[in-house]
């Protein structure tokens, strides 16, 4: 029989969302679909082919609609909301002006934009040198070595680097085999922090912004990690957001803890970034308690654990990880990170699959994947370099609720 689920948020159309485009997954999750393994799950999701989809906030725009798009830009989030995205993500960082901008990173322009082919180029961290012979090629440039009128003249490319490019051009041309720069030939357009508030409630979605660790030494010319924290949130009040739309998050605990204390209609809904490190298979079931324990003392109420944290093989098969269940038992909420994010299946998935590269063998397992994580884990949300796949998911699953 094939199981059903209630999530919190998959089964949710957004608010707002009526004035948002109707959601058009487009060709990949059929494509995924037809190439499953004979079985419940494969039946379950041909049923529901001809369903008419709506936006679902299980469904996360990671950086917008990476696999195809130039991420953290307007045409990206676009595309997300397009295939169904409920919420959105901008990842937050600061220019030397001190103001918000969505990046992944701060020290990312040299890979995300095309600054080395601009003047500004002559602003970077460490200027730009080729590669030569064994050595490879090397730049950084930091969103705080330029103001935000110099951010607003950059484009947004795929991120991506040839470490062997001996020239600027070459190096910018680092695109993986398996996205493509068909989306950013004209260049992507860039948006501040709080430019994308107001582009994703016009697209009717919610908001999940990241608070991104500063490249620079804080405090940066007076500008404190509090005050950072603080900027964020104020542009959502600025802006007139309703804090339950909002899910802030970091890998910072303590930006977790400032918004707890300081903003706690915004912290009940902050989410605690972790990510699989080494050593992370000798931890045991006591030190996660204990962890999670005090977590949720402290008032946190969202873990979001890179998706190899939560799936290992049992018996052959992807399953839910003893991490995983330890988390859930302890009372957190449970958001993962990436799906179609690292590489094709068919060669292990890369870092987000290290935990069950055994079971996975092609691309139609990011369906196993994403059953197991919501059925089993009990995930309430999931973010996608490609969100139509989750969409489609979450809208087929949710029927019968």
């Amino acid at each position: 029989m094939t199981r059903t689920f209630t999530l919190a948020l998959a089964g949710t159309i957004l608010a707002g969302a009526a004035t948002a485009a109707p959601v058009e997954l487009g060709p990949r999750p059929f494509y995924l679909i037809d190439r499953m393994e004979e079985g419940a799950l494969k039946d379950k999701l041909m049923a529901c082919q001809d369903m008419e989809m709506t936006a679902q906030k299980f469904s996360i725009g990671h950086r917008g609609a990476p696999l195809m798009f130039p991420e953290h830009t307007v045409e990206s989030n676009r595309a997300a909301a397009r295939m169904g995205a409920g919420i959105l993500e901008c990842d937050v960082t600061f220019t030397a002006d001190k103001e918000l901008v969505c990046r992944h990173a701060q020290n990312d322009l040299h890979t995300t934009t095309n600054i080395l082919a601009t003047d500004l180029a002559e602003n970077c961290t460490t200027p730009f040198t080729g590669a030569n012979g064994d050595t490879p090629a090397a730049a950084e440039c930091r969103t705080s070595d330029i103001t935000l009128a110099e951010f607003r003249t950059l484009t947004g490319k795929m991120d991506a680097a040839n470490a062997m490019g001996e020239t600027v051009e070459a190096y910018m041309d680092g695109t993986a085999g398996w996205r493509t720069d068909l989306y950013s030939a004209m260049g992507g357009t860039l948006m501040t922090h709080a430019e994308s508030i107001a582009l994703f409630d016009e697209l009717g979605a919610d908001f999940t912004p990241e608070l991104k660790s500063p490249s620079v030494e804080m405090p940066f010319d007076g500008f404190t990690q509090a005050d950072y924290a603080q900027k964020m949130i104020n542009e959502y009040k600025d802006a007139g957001i309703a804090p339950n739309r909002v899910w802030p998050q970091s890998f910072n605990l303590e930006d977790v803890l400032y918004w707890i204390e300081n903003e706690p209609e915004f912290g009940k809904q902050a989410v605690y970034l972790v990510e699989w490190f080494n050593g992370f298979d000798e931890q045991n079931a006591e030190t996660w308690n204990e962890d999670f324990a005090a977590l949720v003392d402290q008032g946190v109420n969202y873990l979001a654990p890179s998706i190899n944290m939560l799936v290992t093989v049992k018996d052959g098969q992807i399953a839910a990880s003893d991490y995983a269940m330890a988390a859930k038992e302890a009372g957190l909420n449970l958001i993962t990170w990436t799906l179609e994010r690292s590489g094709p299946l068919n060669t292990g998935g890369g870092w987000y699959y290290q935990s069950v590269a055994e079971a996975v063998d092609n691309d139609a397992d990011y369906f196993t994947v994403l059953d197991v994580l919501a059925q089993d884990v009990g995930v309430e949300g999931v973010f996608s370099d490609w969100p139509a796949t989750v969409t489609y998911y979450a809208n087929c699953m949710a029927q019968g609720m």
